[in-house]
């Protein structure tokens, strides 16, 4: 005789409330549903080559969504509101860190989605336009996906072994987030201009667009000593298991 244990689940939020996704999307409804984590989930936690390769979040959140869909779809911002419902029915609401030398501890479920105007996302188009304030070139782009970040990923290590000692973190993700620059959408034009043209006050000014409209979990706080705008909690390796040695 075969037993089945029906594991508790809980619906989640997604900080884009669906809108882009297309409307068949199974994410189109803005929530998705997650399970508790089980002693499964501390085995993926703790596998090494999961460690070393740097994908033990992702193989984490995919073991933990019960709704079907293909992760790379996922939006950064969506990934991070799942993965702080997983660290709290997996471990509690109360998340303790350092910071500036002084320990302090937050509730997680207090947590609440960015501020942001979701009339821009009407079409569930995931592509916007924006006039770099320096120099008036027209750029559109995108928010970027699971499917993104894997890429990028790859490109990223793939130039450290090029060039070792340089950095290209900023750089690519702009030309992967960027889809065309005045007009032209070739991969050879975004390139050339993130490289040669993109000034760095028209990208600085780029970004900080990009993070006004991002759909997301707001994750700052204000403790005594930070800046006005406050500091992000940080996500280490005790905030997906408490239990760790470091």
């Amino acid at each position: 005789m075969s037993s089945e244990f029906k594991f508790p689940t809980e619906v989640v939020d997604l900080p884009s409330k669906g809108l882009l996704y297309p409307e068949d999307h199974p994410l189109a409804s803005g929530q998705v549903e997650i399970k508790y984590m089980t002693a499964k989930e501390e085995d993926i936690l703790t596998n090494q080559n999961y460690l070393a390769k740097g994908i033990v979040v992702d193989k984490l959140l995919q073991s933990l969504v019960v709704t079907k869909f293909n992760f790379n779809d996922l939006l950064s911002g969506d990934k991070n509101a799942i993965l702080l419902a997983s660290r709290i029915l997996g471990y509690g609401k109360d998340y303790e860190f350092e910071y500036a030398g002084i320990k302090y501890t937050v509730d997680l479920s207090e947590i609440e989605h960015k501020e942001i105007d979701y009339s821009i996302f009407e079409g569930r188009k995931n592509e916007f336009e924006y006039n770099l304030p320096s120099t008036n070139n027209a750029i559109t782009f995108k928010l970027l996906t699971q499917e993104d970040q894997n890429k990028i990923d790859r490109e990223i290590e793939g130039l450290k072994k090029i060039k070792k000692g340089e950095t290209f973190e900023v750089s690519t993700r702009m030309k992967h987030m960027i889809t065309s620059v005045n007009g032209d959408s070739t991969d050879s034009a975004i390139r050339s201009f993130v490289d040669n043209a993109f000034l760095a006050r028209d990208a600085r000014a780029f970004r900080k667009h990009v993070e006004s409209i991002t759909p997301d979990v707001d994750l700052r706080f204000f403790p005594d000593n930070a800046p006005e705008d406050g500091v992000e909690v940080p996500i280490g390796v005790t905030f997906l298991w408490p239990d760790a040695r470091i």
